[in-house]
């Protein structure tokens, strides 16, 4: 990103994952510096761990521009109820938060509360840690899906997704080169409406 002058394109986001207010700052401070910015785009509360503290010195830097955005994140749905108890009583930009066809229950309280309050919502664990791989394995993509350019399973999980009207960003993981191009290829081409979301999501269950 500083050797090709990248900087103002991309979006730069990290976490916060420690106790205390002294090895926040110092947890953060090491995130500025490994990533070579002045400003991070997004400081986020990894699993709300110590928010309370984390969320004052946060607030504090984002009214002095050294954060742009702040949030929360979390990844399981034994948490949504402290999650939306956070998300009431501070001024967050951002929940980072698991959603996907195995694992929908955000979409109940979390994504309509994200959507009605303005807040962006990235979507973590969108493949269930690859689960829904092995459950697909071996069977063909409907034909239907290729009206929203969808050529394979992890770009028919990836579309649905993203086609939330709350979702911002999807963040599936890998190490390999053509897994990382097969996911981008999913952020071309049409998004699903809520009627296809409905037909993708059925034939998933019918599997």
């Amino acid at each position: 990103m500083a050797g090709l002058g990248l900087r103002e394109k991309l979006f730069v986001a990290t976490k916060v994952w420690t106790r205390g207010r002294e090895d926040g700052i110092a947890q953060m401070e090491t995130s500025f510096r490994r990533l070579r910015v002045k400003q991070m785009d997004l400081m986020q509360i990894h699993n709300l761990l110590d928010a309370g503290i984390h969320t004052k010195t946060l607030l504090d830097w984002k009214s002095k521009n050294r954060i742009r955005y702040l949030g929360i994140t979390h990844y399981t749905s034994s948490a949504y109820t402290e999650v939306e108890k956070w998300l009431r009583a501070e001024k967050y930009d951002f929940l980072q938060i698991n959603y996907s066809l195995a694992e929908r229950e955000s979409e109940k309280r979390l994504l309509p509360y994200c959507l009605q309050n303005g807040l962006a919502v990235i979507a973590n664990r969108p493949f269930a840690e690859g689960a829904m791989f092995r459950r697909v394995q071996g069977k063909p993509l409907p034909p239907w899906a290729a009206e929203i350019g969808v050529a394979s399973w992890a770009q028919y999980f990836l579309k649905w997704i993203a086609g939330h009207p709350a979702v911002t960003c999807v963040i599936p993981g890998t190490g390999r080169p053509e897994h990382v191009a097969d996911n981008v290829a999913a952020g071309f081409g049409a998004l699903p409406d809520d009627r296809m979301r409905t037909r993708m999501a059925e034939y998933f269950d019918s599997l």
